[in-house]
């Protein structure tokens, strides 16, 4: 049985030990401030890209003749203007669904708007996006281009087919309220994989493992006080970065329960994963190269700095594979999207995956070596 008072104390040593690196705290707390501050200043604004639009077509005719069907002739050139992919779809609750499937960007064609335009009678389709992604200004650009267009082939430029735009997600958001939680994820995922990393190799080398084995210690304690002093690190630094991100940028960040799962598994999830790598490896060196292997994909495929919707359909199945994307991904339906459904989803596959690779770390730690 594990012993709470042996944890303790080991959880102190190390964290004391810890506190005088200046290169750990470096990386634990200040590096993700400097990168929110810098990626806030550089992308406050809006960024392009090809992204998916979930569309609700009211507009059911019926319709004489197939040509007079100008919803799907407007569909179609958004279609064809390889800025977005029109994705159709059916429901009663038009922002719920938008919600549910973690997204802000959304468009909607009213009923009678073939009849409307034909007529020369103004008629708006409806805007949904939140100017925290990057991806509002390519839905509103290019629905407002192709509008333009409609416009300008059958009543010279009049404005007919007009725009109307409606706001998901909180009041006036800026870029800044999904970059927190990719930079939440990074750093969740850099400061516990790269120490364990570091620290099972060299206690390996150094011959440490073989003198903790002399002691009452045991290999699970060992880990869980690690892993407990990286979820007060994580928490710290969550702190920290909100913190920057409402101050100096006005980030709307929605703090609930639902963040400490995350806040908690993830550390758990990569303190161990650190450890695996660390203890598999004949040396430092060699733990460094397999752990930046496994860590620099994750850093940038799994939407900690970039949506992965700007990225290719090959990029995205990737990202589906790696954990943190889970991570990201729940806390941006915590505190983004209010998506509980999702999040729950999200954190469930991260304990899953947590659990396989504590065990595995446990099992295949070895105090003394063969």
């Amino acid at each position: 049985m594990a012993s709470g008072r042996r944890i303790l104390s080991d959880f102190k040593v190390f964290s004391r030990g810890y506190l005088r690196n200046k290169f750990g705290l470096f990386f634990g707390l200040v590096f993700p401030v400097i990168l929110i501050l810098i990626f806030g200043a550089i992308f406050s604004g809006n960024s392009s890209s090809t992204i998916d639009i979930y569309t609700q077509n009211q507009d059911t005719g019926p319709f004489p003749s197939p040509q007079m069907n100008i919803s799907d002739q407007f569909l179609s050139a958004l279609n064809q203007s390889g800025t977005i992919r029109v994705i159709t779809v059916e429901t009663d609750n038009f922002t719920n669904y938008l919600a549910e499937h973690s997204t802000s960007d959304g468009l909607i064609i009213p009923d009678n708007f073939s009849a409307s335009y034909l007529a020369g009678n103004p008629v708006n389709v409806t805007i949904y996006g939140n100017p925290t992604s990057s991806t509002n200004g390519i839905v509103v650009g290019t629905v407002s281009a192709v509008s333009n267009l409609f416009n300008l082939e059958r009543f010279n430029g009049t404005m007919v087919i007009g725009l109307s735009q409606s706001t998901i997600g909180f009041e006036n958001p800026n870029y800044v309220d999904l970059l927190i939680p990719g930079l939440i994820g990074f750093s969740i995922l850099v400061s516990p994989m790269f120490s364990l990393v570091n620290i099972s190799s060299e206690y390996k080398k150094n011959k440490l493992f073989k003198q903790l084995s002399l002691t009452p210690l045991t290999k699970m304690e060992w880990l869980i006080s690690k892993i407990l002093w990286y979820i007060v690190l994580t928490i710290v630094s969550f702190l920290l970065m909100v913190a920057v991100g409402v101050f100096a940028f006005g980030a709307h960040v929605n703090l609930t329960l639902g963040l400490i799962p995350f806040l908690i598994i993830g550390p758990t999830l990569f303190a161990a994963l650190g450890m695996l790598v660390g203890t598999v490896t004949k040396n430092p060196e060699t733990a460094g190269v397999i752990g930046n292997i496994v860590t620099f994909p994750m850093m940038f495929l799994a939407g900690t700095f970039f949506p992965i919707s700007i990225m290719p359909d090959y990029l995205q199945s990737i990202a589906h594979v790696l954990p943190l994307f889970y991570i990201v991904e729940g806390l941006n339906n915590v505190m983004v999207y209010g998506n509980i459904t999702g999040a729950l989803i999200d954190i469930a596959i991260v304990a899953a995956i947590t659990v396989v690779i504590f065990v595995a770390a446990v099992k295949l730690f070895k105090w003394r070596e063969d």
